[in-house]
């Protein structure tokens, strides 16, 4: 990317629940990363794993942002509506024989710890994933937070793109999603870290632009676990919107100030993408909550 070319960013949550103090952490982030540019943050709700989807959890995220002054740019997009876009790019891949259909079962893969489909002939009439083939490269990035990370490939294993139940695995769809949107800049949680060399590998494969990339630190609770909805994180209170971003921007180590503590949410906001200063939490890869 270069400089001449517009933000666009965006904040992509799973509808399996209410946002809770951690991912709205991560959609601020976000936010002010992309409104301190100038920029575009669009909003996408990544609604592919249906069996985790729950029923009226997208339109409470929707409003979550909403109350909390987090206004998205444009429409709305949902993933379930883009799967023609994937399977047309998964297409493409397998044209190329880069990928392969696998009929592995899990048991099989956590006893021998490798896949033994690749050179095998595979009866695509039975339950089959599509993975694809990892080389010898090094994947290598600066992100604007955790600074250079560089991984091997050859130390990832070939990892599905195509689930067997038939729904598309997360590293691609992401990497797809964010090339029709043109999204060239990516915050998101530490947590992430791990699969971005694996969708940059594919970026390659596929021919896109790279984006920038930011990785936020998570919040850990008292016990040092991640807030998330595996460790029953409740949903924030829509009613302290003002009190939960001022502590927020505080997790965030922007030290807002403290006559701003009782600001209305739209005042906090403003103040906080004036002196939005993402570099004060270089190398943090988590934050504890107080």
């Amino acid at each position: 990317m270069t400089d001449k070319q517009p933000y666009i960013g965006r904040f992509a949550p799973s509808p399996t629940g209410p946002l809770h103090l951690g991912s709205l952490y991560t959609a601020l982030a976000s936010y002010l990363d992309a409104k301190s540019h100038q920029g575009q943050w669009s909003l996408r709700i990544d609604d592919l794993d249906t069996p985790r989807n729950l029923s009226g959890a997208a339109d409470y995220i929707l409003s979550t942002l909403d109350a909390f002054g987090l206004h998205w740019d444009g429409g709305v997009t949902y993933q379930s509506d883009c799967i023609a876009f994937y399977e047309a790019e998964l297409a493409r891949l397998i044209n190329t024989q880069i990928i392969y259909p696998c009929a592995c079962s899990r048991k099989t893969l956590a006893t021998d710890g490798e896949c033994y489909c690749i050179n095998k002939q595979i009866d695509l009439t039975v339950p089959h994933a599509y993975r694809v083939k990892t080389d010898q490269s090094l994947i290598q990035f600066v992100d604007q937070i955790q600074g250079l990370v560089s991984i091997s490939m050859a130390e990832q294993a070939d990892f599905i793109l195509k689930r067997k139940d038939q729904i598309l695995a997360y590293q691609f769809a992401v990497v797809v999603d964010d090339h029709i949107k043109g999204v060239n800049h990516v915050v998101r949680g530490c947590d992430l870290l791990d699969s971005t060399p694996k969708q940059i590998y594919l970026q390659k494969l596929l021919g896109f632009a790279l984006p920038v990339y930011m990785h936020v630190p998570v919040i850990k609770d008292a016990h040092g676990f991640k807030l998330s909805k595996q460790t029953l994180a409740e949903g924030v209170n829509l009613k302290d919107s003002q009190k939960i971003i001022f502590k927020l921007l505080g997790l965030l180590w922007q030290s807002p100030p403290k006559e701003l503590y009782n600001a209305p949410v739209l005042e906090l906001l403003e103040w906080a993408v004036q002196h939005w200063n993402p570099s004060a939490l270089k190398h943090r890869q988590s934050i504890v909550q107080g």
